[in-house]
């Protein structure tokens, strides 16, 4: 009798397809290694954009770890109602978010939190919001140090942003906020030599700060393939998020991090078209769709072409000898698992080979009470 594989279930004809299975073993050991690597709790601050589920969170405030990192008002507000005691929201609010976040505040007044502002026109709106309020926003500038995609240039702008919010009775500052992840280099030391290099400026400007009297409380830095060193810096606190639960990209192109997947997609063959061809009910409303082809690995048949996608289907060819394999069901790790889980309203958690229960994506959606 052959051994099961780690993502194999026993009672497979009980769950619906497509799927996601977790493995809160392999999780919570996913868990464990990064708090290993850093050394603790004090210096993390996790991203929960990756699963958007409250077990998780729990799992990890269990941990000990308090802070956290969130990118909606929705991620922010499930945070809070797993009560955890210092929350980020690194996506600033701009529009009716502003409001939304500041009912987030009066709501849940057991938790901290602060958000990120990279203009003065955010600035002003957020400082309004709070005067009018009477309560204090804190506030971390978001710095652009390659990335291009948010953030004030740390050469132009970010010391006089930084003066005004410590200027203002309504705002405090915090400190920086800088996501680097435009830095992708699959080796460890070009990685954190490209890392090191853009983060010169970031130091600079910490110093040009702190030389005019004003504090930088510190410096949230960094995602899941940053995060080894940055938490080789003072006065850093890392977030990376993909860790829980891994992913097929990463595990490819990030060797030195030894993280386990931990979430699997089940699937079935629904159609068998040409003769060396099958099809799945694994389409782009399914898997995580923004990258070429293959946009999943197909755990025991790495032979497999992936010939089309489409928004219910995906189509294989067997290259292996023409030969198709008789099984019904298949399973697959996600190359993006972060925009795959919150296509998903619910997870089937593992246990000894059996699915034996589920956790709501509950943040998957932009909006819960708030």
């Amino acid at each position: 009798m052959s051994k099961k594989k780690w993502y194999e279930i026993d009672n497979i004809g009980d769950i619906i397809s497509p799927s996601i299975l977790v493995y809160p073993e392999r999780i919570e050991k996913n868990i464990q290694l990064l708090l290993e690597m850093v050394g603790g709790p004090e210096k993390l601050r996790p991203h929960i954009k990756t699963h958007k589920i409250a077990e998780i969170i729990q799992m990890q405030i269990r941990h000990g770890i308090h802070k956290f990192k969130c990118a909606t008002i929705a991620e922010a507000e499930l945070l809070a109602r797993c009560k955890a005691k210092d929350i980020l929201l690194a996506m600033q609010p701009v529009g009716i978010n502003v409001q939304r976040y500041f009912e987030l505040i009066r709501t849940y007044p057991h938790s901290k939190f602060s958000t990120i502002v990279d203009n003065l026109a955010t600035l002003n709106n957020i400082a309004a919001a709070a005067n009018d309020l009477d309560v204090i926003a804190d506030l971390w500038v978001d710095i652009n140090n390659g990335m291009n995609r948010t953030g004030i240039s740390p050469e132009k702008g970010a010391v006089s942003l930084y003066q005004l919010i410590v200027q203002n009775l309504c705002t405090n500052a915090r400190g920086l906020h800088v996501y680097d992840g435009h830095i992708l280099d699959t080796d460890l030391n070009i990685r954190k030599k490209t890392c090191d290099k853009d983060f010169k400026s970031v130091l600079l400007l910490k110093n040009k700060i702190e030389s005019l009297g004003m504090k930088i409380e510190t410096i949230v830095a960094g995602g899941t393939p940053t995060f080894p060193i940055h938490l080789l810096r003072d006065n850093v606190e890392i977030s990376p998020g993909t860790f829980v639960f891994w992913d097929e990209k990463y595990s490819i192109n990030y060797p030195d991090l030894n993280f386990l997947q931990a979430a699997v997609i089940v699937s079935r063959i629904v159609s068998r078209p040409l003769v060396g061809h099958i099809c799945l009910d694994l389409g782009h409303k399914s898997v995580a769709s923004e990258m070429n082809l293959p946009r999943v690995k197909i755990l025991g048949h790495e032979h497999f072409e992936h010939v089309s996608q489409s928004e219910e289907h995906l189509v294989l060819h067997c290259q292996k000898n023409n030969r198709i394999i008789d099984d019904e069901l298949l399973y697959a790790v996600p190359i993006h698992i972060c925009p795959t889980v919150s296509k998903y309203k619910e997870v089937y958690t593992v246990k000894d080979h059996k699915a034996n229960g589920s956790w709501q994506v509950t943040a998957r959606d932009h909006k819960l009470s708030i």
